[in-house]
């Protein structure tokens, strides 16, 4: 079992080492890093894996890096009609 300090997204418990075959198999980019180990599209959608994601994929990769950088979504939960226009029953 690998330890907890390996995990670099805890959403999707994509290891430090699946990171590094994945760049050093494919050679690919951060986007296509992330479709390939799902690091990044998780619960929090990427807002605590993005960044290490992409300074990896600069570190290891041995072509130049010209794309645009990782995004990030907020992470989405269900709200009552009611919550969005603040409405009373009794007015």
């Amino acid at each position: 079992m690998e330890s907890l300090k390996d995990v670099v997204c805890r959403c999707e418990e994509v290891t430090y080492k699946e990171l590094e075959e994945t760049v050093e198999y494919y050679n690919c980019t951060a986007r296509e890093l992330k479709l390939r180990t799902r690091a990044g599209m998780g619960y929090c959608g990427g807002r605590t894996c993005r960044s290490m994601v992409e300074s990896f994929v600069q570190n290891k990769q041995l072509l130049p890096n010209e794309e645009v950088p990782l995004k990030y979504q907020a992470p989405i939960r269900p709200i009552p009609f009611g919550k969005l226009g603040d409405f009373n029953d009794n007015e």
